[in-house]
């Protein structure tokens, strides 16, 4: 501040009518508190950023004009492009224009309006620079339209401009920081002499830097939140945390606050990652009309105007019957007296109010009705978060005046572009949480230490991927482009970068923490920056989390004994469940504890299984009705077959492309194996058979994928299976452990008769693989059923075996606490 007040005293100016141009507006309260220690009375220069500054001046954008809100300039970029003869594409290329645009604008709005002409032939001349090739067709009109937008637009920095600033004003001084501010240098070639520069960084010693390496990011945010804590126990208040990961930052912040650490968070996070804009959003994506059922009963479950059983009821029902897609949903009935029927109707009716286009203004006004009927309005006022949300979309019945005046929301958009109008508005905008009065720690960027003290400073986040020593200049310009329009250059921004990065390592205590490998487990290296610290004599010192020494306590294997829950019927699955482990059988059989369905997935190995089961039933039935002997109208009837089922199922054509690409093959081989296997006189009876029979206590349920009679009279019961050969070779090499077709055999009344698997194999060979000791297997295994269960109804415990595969993939396994045992 001295420096400050020998400037103003040199030039004689009055402290009242001198403006100090700063880089940052963090730096302002800062400015004023140092300028009033150093002049404890008296007048004291306007302290301004040129964004303040320019806000101060009574603007209004027109109605075609950039103004640096993304929800207003996204319609209007719509507009441009419409001219430009792009409309088609606006959905596209909307995003892009915009951002283009505001590059462009920050330097037309640092040139004065009587010669932004001139500057618009010098950047129309720029954009055109090694633009010819037709590839680059739609970037060269993207650069195009932006420069003329620019060109053409009136900017609340027009004001500053003027040349009448001039004669209010006895002094300018610009403190410059590590980039360079277009307006400040054009406010000084017109000033003239009454503008002085003053640079901010200096040359000072680098403070003590520690290093530390953590293998990933769970390990590093720990390590860095205990750098943080060790320096506020020493006293070394306020601490910076640089932001240089977002999603570390955010880590190492969560942290810090269930330790009651005091945080100031300068840089916030994207409005759209708020618990608010989830709501929001995830409300608009259940209204699309192809909305698949994930996607409303989450909306659903979020809704405070729906009742938490009624949708969790409703979500129960819809995973069990496996509805992927909501507009199959419709079509449940629920039985007399539940709830979850009125909720399908409350989502239905809120569903069907956001399907016609129209323009922006009733898009508002019909999000906000829908907002207010689910329940989530109230609580989006009531919430930090949520009231900004609703500012940002316009969202509050004030705006809708402000709406229907600007000319471009009268543009009808379909539900899926409000959406994404929507999406890219709060993704454009910032959340900051309300700052505490007297903050332990700061969360601010690292070049933003300039000008400021700090008692601390850790920078966590420095690999070679979040901390690139020269980073990604922003935007699709070429660096010929960018150096004719004046944009910075990578080179630049490298220099500004390493200038930062200097003057945060002249913090008196510094922690440098990077990792080893992402979450993925990818390899990462240190940033090049950091490597230059280590090449400098430094080297990665100790964790610095502290150890604690925790007391061992081992947990036993569960031993429950189940008694007193009945076992009224067994399924195959079931009982294979209570030989592979007692305790895996209590738990999912007997508690019901079973894992909920996924709804919304990638089709795999087992659905294509399902949907070859359904297929071959109905083939078979259809043939039983008409017999074709082997050759071409079987295979045809069986692609019809194929193709029906696939559209009953609803199965998307691109999911399905893999499966549908083999399809022929197992198709040849299927028909292949059938005609060898009628050959043998084998008579197709039944498909996707029910079966049930009562054995002692408990009824035996089962369905059969396939009964034959022979020549004979026998009957021979077979399963299909689309996995390896190998796999089902195992399952007959050993009878009395192979518990699926042991247990068909005794679902039927014959005392006598054959089974074996249908190995399909999606490479065209499909064979028979028969149990020959089927029926001494049965009878094993009825036996080993009455035992089980007397054993069970008797009080035996039902341990947690622990062994085998079976382990791997039990959903069991976190009950048991298998990874705990002694």
């Amino acid at each position: 501040m001295s420096s400050i007040r020998v400037l103003i005293q040199q030039h004689g100016a009055h402290p009242a009518r001198t403006v100090v141009l700063l880089p940052y507006a963090q730096l302002m309260p800062v400015a004023k508190r140092l300028w009033a220690q150093e002049v404890k009375d008296g007048f004291a220069p306007r302290f301004e950023t040129t964004m303040e500054w320019a806000g101060r001046a009574d603007f209004s954008p027109g109605n075609d004009d950039l103004s640096f809100d993304m929800g207003r300039d996204l319609l209007t970029s719509r507009t441009w492009l419409d001219r430009a003869g792009l409309g088609a594409r606006g959905e596209l290329l909307a995003g892009r224009l915009v951002e283009a645009a505001w590059q462009l604008g920050a330097l037309a709005g640092a040139v004065p309006p009587s010669e932004r002409q001139a500057w618009a032939v010098r950047a129309r001349a720029a954009v055109a620079i090694g633009a010819e090739a037709p590839a680059l067709a739609l970037e060269a009109a993207i650069g195009r339209i932006a420069v003329e937008w620019a060109a053409a637009s009136a900017y609340a920095t027009d004001t500053l401009l003027r040349t009448e600033v001039a004669a209010t004003m006895d002094l300018l001084m610009v403190l410059e920081g590590f980039q360079t501010e277009p307006l400040a240098q054009a406010l000084r070639q017109i000033l003239g002499d009454k503008a002085v520069t003053l640079r901010l960084d200096q040359e000072v010693p680098r403070g003590e830097v520690h290093l530390h390496e953590a293998g990933d990011p769970s390990h590093e945010a720990e390590m860095a939140a205990a750098c943080v804590v060790r320096h506020i126990e020493a006293g070394r208040v306020p601490v910076a945390l640089a932001a240089i990961d977002r999603v570390l930052t955010r880590r190492v912040s969560a942290m810090l606050t269930a330790r009651k650490v005091a945080i100031r968070d300068e840089t916030g996070w994207k409005l759209s990652t708020t618990r608010a804009a989830a709501h929001v959003m995830g409300a608009l994506r259940a209204c699309a009309w192809d909305a698949g059922s994930d996607a409303v009963l989450d909306f659903l479950k979020n809704a405070p105007a729906v009742a938490p059983r009624s949708a969790l009821a409703l979500e129960r029902r819809v995973r069990r019957e496996g509805l992927r897609e909501w507009r199959s949903v419709a079509s449940l009935q629920g039985k007399e007296g539940a709830r979850w029927p009125e909720v399908i109707e409350h989502a239905n009716t809120w569903r069907e109010a956001m399907q016609r286009t129209r323009a922006l203004p009733m898009w508002l006004q019909a999000l906000r009705e829908l907002l207010q009927h689910c329940g989530h309005w109230p609580r989006l006022q009531a919430d930090a978060a949520g009231a900004q949300l609703l500012d940002e979309l316009g969202l509050g019945e004030e705006m809708q005046v402000h709406w229907e005046q600007f000319p471009h929301a009268g543009r009808r958009l379909s539900l899926a572009e409000f959406t994404a109008w929507a999406d890219d508005v709060l993704e454009a905008a910032t959340f900051k949480p309300i700052h505490p009065p007297q903050e332990e720690v700061v969360i601010l960027p690292f070049h933003q230490l300039l000008g400021r003290v700090a008692g601390a400073l850790v920078l966590a986040g420095c690999d070679e991927l979040r901390l690139p020593a020269s980073p990604e200049p922003p935007g699709s310009w070429t660096a010929a482009q960018r150096n004719a329009l004046g944009l910075p250059s990578r080179e630049t921004l490298e220099a500004q970068l390493r200038a930062g990065w200097g003057n945060a390592l002249q913090t008196p205590h510094c922690d440098v923490l990077w990792r080893r490998s992402d979450d993925s487990g990818e390899p990462v290296l240190a940033s090049s920056l950091v490597q230059a610290l280590r090449l400098g004599g430094l080297a990665p010192e100790p964790d610095p989390r502290e150890l604690r020494e925790l007391a061992a306590h081992p947990v036993a294997k569960p031993l429950p004994a189940s008694a007193h829950l009945a076992i009224e019927q067994l399924s195959a699955s079931a009982y294979d469940d209570l030989r592979h482990c007692p305790y895996r059988f209590f738990a999912l059989r007997q508690l019901g504890l079973q894992e909920a369905a996924e709804i919304d997935t990638e089709l795999g190995k087992r659905d294509f299984g399902n949907w070859l089961h359904k297929v071959l039933s109905t083939f078979h039935e259809a043939l039983r009705a008409s017999p074709e002997p082997p050759g071409p109208a079987r295979a045809q009837l069986l692609d019809i077959t194929a193709q029906e089922v696939t559209r009953i199922e609803g199965l998307d054509e691109g999911e399905f492309l893999p499966f549908a690409a083999a399809w022929p093959q197992v198709r040849d081989g299927y028909l292949a194996w059938l005609a060898r296997h009628e050959g043998k006189g084998a008579v197709f009876e039944q498909a996707e058979s029910e079966h049930k029979i009562t054995l002692g206590p408990v009824k035996l349920i089962g369905r059969i994928d396939r009964i034959d009679r022979l020549p004979d009279g026998t009957v021979m019961v077979m399963d299909y299976k689309t996995e390896a050969r190998a796999t089902t070779s195992a399952r007959i090499r050993q009878p009395e452990e192979d518990t699926q077709l042991a247990f068909y055999a005794a679902l039927l009344e014959d005392d006598t008769l054959r089974a074996a698997y249908v190995n399909i194999g999606e490479r065209g060979k499909a064979e028979t693989l028969e149990q020959k000791s089927v029926v001494e297997a049965r009878d094993l295994l009825v036996q080993g059923i009455l035992h089980d269960l007397d054993q069970v109804a008797g009080g035996a415990s039902m341990p947690a075996l622990g062994e085998g595969k079976v382990c791997e993939f039990c959903a069991a396994r976190g009950l048991c606490r298998r990874d705990w045992w002694v």
